[in-house]
């Protein structure tokens, strides 16, 4: 790769972009990071090899600038780069919640932004990132963001105006299920069973569930009446998961989480 990209605010999900674009072909002398901790930045040049800059060098420095840093401190990343950003780099904002617009109208006119929001199997290459153009961003810097992107995963373009949702289904998505993981394997030892079986019983249930819904094609309404057998044991569970509202509260939980990405746009913190 030749382009020179700067992860600035290079904590997990910046440094699992790191290893993976690492892994994908880029050389480590094209990868610039920034950190607030000097010692953090020095552990990432030792462990991949890249060079750690401040932010106004990455600014000068990077064809594209990938922003990592938390929701609320993004406005004081952009006063920081804004003197130093040339209107032909490409932004790439990884923070929920805030829109393409909020960047455009801090940066020099024209500046090229492409939002995204990835989730933290990125850690382990299974990410799902959901890739929005802003303004003047061209099919070019898309396909640029999914190339950087896919080092980790999946990535699906949607348009903006969908990105909430996004951010609600599949940013917080993985903790949905590790919450599932928690309060099953708490209904196991209930049941009986030692932590750790109760523990590999799950989530090799739930790596094989997974990959029959990615691989099979089938609805899953359907996978599940196959394992529904009339009066068994697994309608009685859903008759009881049905009776205490749960796909009601799975559908009110995501609504609160898009609720909450759009607060974060207008810099709400509580």
């Amino acid at each position: 790769m030749s382009q020179k990209v700067a992860v600035l605010g290079t904590g997990k999900i910046g440094e699992a972009l790191l290893s993976g674009m690492i892994r994908g072909g880029w050389a480590p002398a094209d990868l610039l990071v920034t950190a607030r901790r000097p010692e953090r930045a020095e552990e990432l040049r030792t462990r991949y090899g890249v060079t750690p800059v401040t932010n106004p060098e990455a600014a000068k420095t990077a064809d594209t600038l990938i922003l990592t840093v938390k929701p609320q401190d993004m406005g004081a990343l952009l006063d920081e780069l804004a003197p130093h950003v040339p209107a032909d780099r490409l932004i790439i904002s990884g923070a929920a919640g805030i829109p393409t617009s909020f960047f455009e109208e801090r940066l020099a006119a024209g500046t090229p932004v492409v939002r995204v929001m990835t989730n933290t199997p990125a850690l382990v290459d299974e990410a799902m990132s959901v890739i929005s153009a802003g303004t003047h961003a061209t099919a070019a810097h898309l396909a640029h963001a999914e190339e950087i992107f896919g080092a980790v995963g999946k990535t699906l373009r949607v348009p903006e105006s969908q990105q909430d949702a996004c951010t609600a289904l599949s940013g917080s998505g993985p903790a949905y299920f590790f919450y599932l993981v928690e309060a099953m394997t708490d209904a196991g030892i209930l049941l009986g069973l030692p932590r750790d079986k109760a523990h590999d019983l799950i989530v090799q249930s739930a790596i094989g569930a997974a990959t029959m819904l990615r691989d099979s094609g089938e609805h899953p309404v359907k996978l599940r009446e196959n394992v529904t057998s009339p009066a068994g044991t697994t309608i009685n569970a859903i008759r009881e998961l049905e009776n205490h509202g749960v796909r009601a509260a799975l559908i009110a939980a995501l609504e609160a989480a898009r609720d909450r990405s759009r607060e974060l746009a207008t810099g709400k913190k509580d």
